[in-house]
């Protein structure tokens, strides 16, 4: 279904919207883009562009009314989910629902309606107040892990052992919410993390890849890796695949790309942990779906906003990969710096300036992108 000459409005202009506003150049669809000004590394690069802040939905609703564009979308940011569905809803456009919009980017309400679904959720309470926290970590009990309701990139998450480490984290993890609000859970004893990267059209679901997860560990998770196809077993997968037909309809994730993140504890049970109406962050969407299987992932999500959507196929199948560079991955800078550089990395990039403590994905100084042969 062609595309050309469609306009999409693309929320947010940061390095993660630069896949997707080239992609759509490359199929002659004109973007629109909507972000701060500060870090906009897009905002030469999409058709048209405003320094509004993806919070204003009303401001950017009445300008993409004006504008008269086919859809709106995003990747990668859970910050401009509610806004995206707002505005495909006040304009009549493809899109969740409003309040999916809010369920899938609230860990709160979307544990809540989870767990009322049935899904293996691990146990949490939400907390605002030093009286919340006290109740959650008596009827929870340590370990226990912190995370604000409504951020992302490990941004605020600590895993805590006893209550003075619980007060502490629960309050940075309340000061930098939106809301003023935090998850307490129950420490789960991993033994695996992943994700499940999938594209939702008129309520049918398309699963598209598995999702193997490293992180930096306890206290704060860092993702410092991930690898497709993923290594785990096929119950595993046909297990989590049941769960999700139930979980997407539950949140109201029924058009667009879906990015479901996955524990495996030691003695072999599945937890969801959270599910975003987004493609998953890292490249994992905009690149590793696509080298590792073949689909065009960035035109299905174009696609699906712009009421074209053509259908999944693969046309390959090879490993891919990225690999964060921190303070715990050394070797990431070392095979950028090689020469020549290896021909299994497919790009990369260096910021050595801002190489610091991990604590969150913001940490991270730098990445590489890689492939194996085709299979």
């Amino acid at each position: 279904m062609a595309l050309r000459g469609k306009k999409l409005t693309v929320l947010g202009a940061g390095y993660l919207q630069r896949p997707l506003i080239r992609r759509a150049r490359e199929l002659g669809v004109r973007t629109i883009c909507f972000a701060w000004e500060n870090d906009a590394v897009c905002r030469d690069e999409a058709d048209r562009f405003y320094p509004v802040s993806i919070r204003e939905k009303e401001t950017i609703a009445a300008i993409c009314r004006d504008e008269k564009i086919d859809g709106i979308t995003t990747i990668a940011s859970d910050a401009a989910v509610p806004t995206m569905t707002f505005v495909a809803d006040a304009l009549a456009l493809p899109g969740n629902s409003p309040a999916s919009g809010q369920r899938t980017t609230h860990k709160g309400i979307m544990r809540e309606i989870l767990a009322s679904a049935g899904l293996p959720c691990p146990p949490f309470r939400r907390v605002r107040t030093a009286g919340d926290i006290h109740a959650a970590a008596a009827e929870l009990g340590f370990p226990l892990v912190v995370k604000p309701c409504d951020r992302s990139g490990s941004l605020g998450v600590c895993r805590v052992t006893d209550l003075p480490e619980l007060l502490a984290a629960s309050e940075t993890a309340i000061n930098c919410s939106f809301t003023r609000e935090a998850v307490i859970e129950k420490a789960i004893d991993i033994a695996r993390e992943f994700s499940v990267e999938g594209i939702s059209w008129q309520g049918e679901y398309h699963l598209l890849a598995f999702t193997d997860k490293e992180t930096s560990g306890p206290p704060h998770y860092v993702e410092i890796g991930h690898r497709q196809p993923s290594t785990l077993p096929e119950t595993v997968r046909h297990e989590t695949a049941q769960f999700l037909t139930r979980a997407l309809p539950a949140l109201g994730i029924t058009c667009g790309a879906s990015h479901a993140e996955w524990m495996l504890s030691a003695d072999g049970q599945l937890f969801v942990t959270e599910i975003a109406a987004r493609m998953g962050g890292d490249f994992i969407g905009s690149d590793l779906v696509h080298l590792s299987t073949g689909y065009d992932f960035l035109r299905g999500v174009m696609e699906t906003a712009l009421g074209e959507f053509s259908g999944v196929s693969f046309t390959r199948s090879r490993s891919a990969g990225i690999r964060f560079w921190t303070p715990v991955t050394p070797e990431v800078k070392t095979w950028l710096e090689t020469t020549p550089r290896p021909d299994w990395i497919v790009t990369g990039e260096l910021h050595p300036d801002s190489l610091k403590p991990l604590t969150c994905s913001g940490d991270r100084a730098g990445y590489l992108i890689c492939c194996g042969r085709e299979e």
